[in-house]
């Protein structure tokens, strides 16, 4: 049986940590990056068309293809990274001890993963399946706070969106 501290921290339909636990972890993670100057990395994903496709064929179809994409997630990220919904059909992912390119790399991974699933109803997508668009940001000595890097992280997600999506920015 859950506790309530875990009914607290984690979304109810995937299971992933929250909005509210992400923030309480970035800002931890933050300072300790700053504190021993280390590497800190995020990436902002976004299920591309997810309107469309929750129009297209219920919402309950729609939070089945939430929790393959959760499944995706967390079969491939290590277990010290720490996932979360961000809203919607928005997900972030921290890596502590992660520098650009290694995200980057991870970030690839995740988004030819989740191209090559064979999701129900992924042929009715603009695309032709389900994709998703990522934005990676990592930290940098003149961040001065987390808020700049997962904002980092929001640009290059709206710029993956609007090149086209299916894709990772930095």
């Amino acid at each position: 049986m859950k506790t309530q501290k875990t009914l607290a921290i984690t979304d109810g339909m995937t299971g992933l940590y929250n909005h509210r636990y992400f923030l309480e972890r970035i800002n931890e993670e933050f300072e300790r990056t700053r504190r021993y100057k280390r590497s800190l990395s995020l990436i902002m994903i976004d299920v591309d068309h997810f309107k469309k496709y929750n129009d297209t064929h219920g919402h309950q179809k729609g939070d089945e293809i939430l929790k393959r994409v959760t499944k995706i997630l967390k079969d491939t990220v290590r277990k010290s990274d720490t996932i979360a919904r961000y809203g919607g059909e928005e997900f972030i992912i921290i890596f502590p001890e992660t520098g650009g390119k290694e995200a980057l790399s991870v970030a690839e991974k995740l988004r030819m993963e989740v191209e090559a699933h064979d999701f129900p109803g992924g042929e009715t997508q603009p695309l032709g399946r389900i994709t998703i668009s990522q934005g990676v940001a990592s930290c940098k000595e003149e961040l001065k706070s987390f808020d700049e890097l997962i904002k980092n992280a929001d640009n290059a997600l709206y710029r993956a969106k609007e090149e086209g999506r299916n894709r990772v920015c930095t």
